[in-house]
């Protein structure tokens, strides 16, 4: 599925913007702060951290007893459903970084017990250093040659045959946990230590004698990232947003009245006040794409409808304001809506261009009422798919055979409850709507692009993008193209972004020091440049009617860079590990690293507008950019052949 989002800022009449303002600001954000408070001190909050999220159904529940208290009271059914369903994300969130963060303790304490100097390592081996070497030798000559071996074996096993113990061994998949397993596995004193010597060197065995103040230096490095660490698990369980300050008051007043019982209270306290209040509501989310009533005027100005608020206020509408590049979605929605509604027995929404909406008050300076300053926002998820004639066939097709596969089974169990009678119901419903196609929807001819000319794309420090384009039948390469030529009379906005990244770096840094507030935001010149480095690298696969574009695996990223700052240093200081360890911290300092997620991201969403399918595999890490993005489509096509 290709979904984008779109926003458009909504207008009327002073009391409809009021009323809205009050219901977001004064009951429905209430709301969902008083469910994140206690749905933290239910009993069962420890077993739902352990799966991940809590169940939708004890949301539901709390949230029913609290809508009989007045002032949570007189809220549209929507906004009940849209706090429910954030909380749920809230937490889902929450609990994932707490996991995250509870695997990188267990990891660094792992690392730590197993991090011994080269002093220590000959104590408890009783052998020379020189012995504790040899071993290590051939230790890793035996591991790389089976290492290798198992990693041709995997790259034939198709990804859609992966079973829940790969998942497990996940940890085999690189050198180091590799090392690491067998570690914990060995019994043997000696070659413990031959695998600890290699673990901390890199899986390399080093012919150089040991820094006992670099040693001891990075050892303290390590405890003050686990120390760190386990303050932040500490954190505080989601307490919502402060939209009064008076959370924000009371702990000034404790600061003033009060002395800090230790440490920790007065960092919470510093932290507390430090930290930026979100004086805007929450958002509400309409998840179902009929509950918004799209009309025209005589004028075609666009103006749509929230189901729901006519007990409240007499049909509120709002217009639509959105920019020329975004008008013809708008009026997508007006069509389907329409088609839709005039007669609901035969089409299906499932096939609207619309998937989802959701309002939010934006955050403007002034003076006066808060709902005439702030802007009431739309913003819309647009599943670009069904915007042609032709990619609508597809999804429709795709959508009937999951409806009877659904029905199948549901007919195949017997003896169904009322739910599941009611359910089966309506996807036979939705079954016989979606044999009716949506008329006059513009007729577009589907990308066909050739199997064996693929873009390869490999990113890096230097250069953020840098393509091939390879034929992979001959192996021969079509056409190069840097990140200079991709972004053409725009590259000077590349360096623009560094300079920027730079000054708020150093912002930060000074703000840091100073013990202020330094949540600096930035502009989104970023995001610019990665849609116009996807619509060139898109444009170019066009071109040459590429079958599919190769982006790198994102977790490579981190060894890719590594790989190219040290490489640069040795190049630039042969021979001195000090002065390319100082030339690579200087380097990453001045050429800020990218957001290779958020550029991958671009990419893709660009590349299922067109058409172009999407491969992922491993950048090689040594040769030039050039060399990197020819040997990534070529890997790729290899992978699929296998």
């Amino acid at each position: 599925m290709s979904v984008i989002t779109i926003q458009s800022p909504l207008f009327s009449d002073e009391k409809s913007l009021r009323l809205f303002w009050e219901l977001m600001v004064e009951k429905n954000t209430p709301l969902i702060n008083e469910l994140l408070e206690q749905l933290g001190k239910h009993p069962n909050f420890e077993i739902w951290l352990q799966k991940g999220e809590i169940p939708k159904d004890t949301i539901e529940t709390t949230c029913d007893s609290l809508k009989k208290r007045e002032r949570f009271a007189d809220q549209p059914g929507r906004f009940y459903t849209s706090a429910v369903t954030l909380v749920k994300e809230i937490y889902k969130s929450w609990f994932a970084l707490q996991k995250r963060r509870q695997r990188q303790i267990e990891g660094k304490e792992r690392w730590l017990k197993m991090l011994k100097s080269d002093m220590e390592l000959q104590q408890e081996s009783q052998c020379s250093l020189d012995v504790i070497r040899v071993k290590s030798t051939e230790i890793l000559t035996s591991f790389v040659a089976k290492f290798t071996q198992d990693k041709k074996k995997q790259s034939k096993i198709k990804k859609g045959n992966k079973t829940k113990k790969n998942k497990k061994d996940s940890s085999n998949s690189t050198l180091l946990g590799g090392l690491f397993d067998i570690y914990d596995k060995t019994e043997d004193c000696l070659s413990r230590c031959a695998l600890a010597y290699l673990l901390k060197n890199n899986c390399q065995v080093s012919e150089v004698d040991e820094d006992p103040d670099q040693y001891a230096k990075s050892r303290r490095k390590k405890e003050i990232e686990l120390e760190r660490l386990k303050n932040q698990i500490k954190s505080r369980k989601p307490k919502g947003r402060d939209l009064t300050g008076e959370k924000w008051l009371k702990t000034l007043s404790e600061v003033v009245n009060k002395i800090p019982q230790n440490e920790d209270e007065s960092k919470s306290w510093q932290a507390s006040l430090l930290r930026g209040n979100s004086y805007m509501p929450y958002p509400v989310d309409y998840e179902t794409n009929t509950d918004l009533t799209w009309l025209t005027n005589d004028k075609d100005r666009i103006f749509v409808k929230f189901n729901g608020l006519n007990k409240l206020m007499n049909e509120p509408k709002f217009e639509v304001y959105c920019d020329s590049r975004q008008l013809h979605y708008f009026q997508r929605f007006c069509q389907d809506w329409q088609i839709w509604h005039e007669d609901k027995e035969t089409y299906s929404s499932g096939l609207f261009i619309l998937r989802s909406a959701r309002l939010l008050w934006q955050e403007r300076k002034g003076k006066g009422k808060p709902w005439k300053i702030h802007r009431l926002i739309l913003q819309c998820s647009v599943e670009t798919r069904l915007w042609t004639q032709e990619e609508t066939e597809l999804v429709r097709f795709d959508k009937i055979n999951k409806a009877e596969k659904t029905i199948q089974n549901m007919e195949q169990k017997g003896n169904l409850s009322q739910t599941q009678l009611s359910r089966l119901e309506s996807e036979r419903t939705q079954r016989r709507k979606l044999n009716n196609p949506f008329p006059d929807r513009p007729s577009k001819p589907l990308y066909q692009g050739k199997s064996n000319i693929l873009v390869g794309v490999s990113l890096g420090l230097d250069k953020p993008a840098t393509v091939a384009v390879v034929d992979a039948i001959s192996k021969k390469v079509l056409a190069y193209r840097s990140v200079k030529q991709l972004l053409g009379n725009n590259y000077n906005l590349l360096n623009r972004q560094r300079q920027q990244q730079l000054r708020l770096s150093h912002d930060r840094h000074k703000a840091q020091k100073q013990n202020a507030p330094n949540s600096f935001g930035e502009s989104e010149l970023g995001q610019y440049v990665d849609r116009l480095l996807a619509d060139a690298i898109v444009a170019i696969a066009k071109t040459y009617f590429a079958g599919s574009i190769v982006l790198p695996q994102l977790q490579d990223m981190r060894e890719i860079i590594q790989s190219e700052v040290q490489a640069r240093a040795e190049k630039k200081i042969p021979g001195y590990k000090e002065g390319q360890q100082n030339y690579a911290k200087d380097y990453r300092i001045n050429v800020h690293r990218w957001s290779y997620g958020r550029l991958i991201e671009s990419i893709e969403i660009q590349a299922k507008k067109n058409g172009i399918s999407i491969e992922s595999c491993s950048q090689p890490i040594r040769d030039s950019k050039q060399e990197q993005a020819r040997d990534l489509a070529l890997f790729a096509y290899k992978e699929r052949q296998l």
